[in-house]
């Protein structure tokens, strides 16, 4: 029996009434959860706020650009730990952004095979399951030891530099900034490569067709039109490299000075944490709560200025 038209026409607003009604879910359960997130991040600001606000009230700005950290006299500085996240983070991102970036073209592009290609990329990712403390253990009994020798031969030929005027005694910045960008590598290059295979065939397709060359076609179009995500990537790295804590506590030293030499032993806010957040009590609990407040600060100042850099970018496409 074949229906009617009143019968289609039925079936096809009941069908148009239940799509509407799955996106209204769709979009009440999605806005409940975001909130639900602005709500938690909020919440985690102002529980840390509220237990930092005697070290706020007694130290004031002065906490930033202070180093001196004495327990007994219940005076703390957290400039070189601030003074480290920033440079480790830094050396970090020098290293891993480029070999991230490029890996990532290496493997969206078919200068592979897929059968090769797909197992590279499966240990690429893999890469960043292993947790830290295996980093810092492979940090202390491999990685020291081989760079001692080339810290010393930089120190004694560039020791004129102040960025070498240390001679490295093992653990140093120069060895927690390279850990964290063997760390941070997977993220960017994971992140990057599905922000550039997601790109428009179209876009490549018609690059081709205005005559140009391959490399062309990869600087001039797919970097650009997958820049947003490649920053997104770079972004979650380096909240990871600014909040590790075990890898860089094994490998930077903990000393409580920050040098402008890279050679030299420092200290960052989450290996402090750390060190001495178990055996703190008093006010010393608040200024570890107000440096924690301080590196939640610097993260969100740098994704607001990643979100501004992508913006920038998108209205000169």
């Amino acid at each position: 029996m074949v229906p009617s038209t009143n019968d289609s026409q039925s079936m096809n607003w009941h069908r148009s009434e239940a799509s509407r009604w799955l996106d209204k879910g769709f979009i009440g359960v999605t806005g409940f959860f975001g909130i639900a997130v602005a709500l938690v991040l909020l919440a985690i600001a102002l529980r840390v706020s509220i237990d930092a606000f005697p070290a706020i009230q007694k130290f004031g700005l002065g906490f930033i650009t202070t180093s001196r950290w004495n327990p007994v006299e219940n005076l703390y500085g957290a400039w070189p730990q601030v003074y480290g996240t920033i440079v480790t983070s830094f050396i970090a991102l020098l290293i891993a952004v480029p070999i991230g970036v490029g890996v990532a073209l290496f493997l969206s592009e078919d200068f592979l095979s897929p059968r090769i290609q797909r197992p590279i990329v499966f240990l690429v990712e893999l890469l960043a399951a292993i947790p830290s403390v295996v980093f810092g253990l492979w940090g202390i009994f491999v990685l020291i030891p081989l760079l001692t020798p080339i810290g010393k031969w930089f120190h004694e030929t560039l020791g004129w530099i102040p960025l070498f005027n240390t001679v490295p005694v093992g653990p140093g910045i120069y060895v927690a900034g390279l850990v964290l960008s063997i760390m941070i590598l997977p993220i960017i290059a994971a992140i990057s490569r599905d922000a550039l295979v997601a790109v428009p065939l179209e876009l490549r397709q018609a690059a081709y067709g205005l005559g140009a060359t391959r490399w062309e076609t990869i600087f001039q179009v797919i970097l650009p039109a997958a820049f947003s995500g490649i920053v997104g990537g770079v972004m979650l790295a380096l909240g990871r490299a600014m909040g590790e804590t075990m890898a860089v506590t094994m490998v930077i030293g903990n000393a409580n000075v920050a040098s402008p030499s890279i050679l030299a032993q420092g200290s960052t806010v989450s290996s402090l944490l750390a060190n001495q957040f178990a055996e703190a009590s008093g006010l010393q609990i608040s200024s570890l709560m107000y440096a924690a407040l301080i590196l939640f600060g610097l993260t969100l100042i740098v994704n607001i200025l990643a979100e501004l850099l992508v913006r920038s970018v998108r209205l000169k496409l």
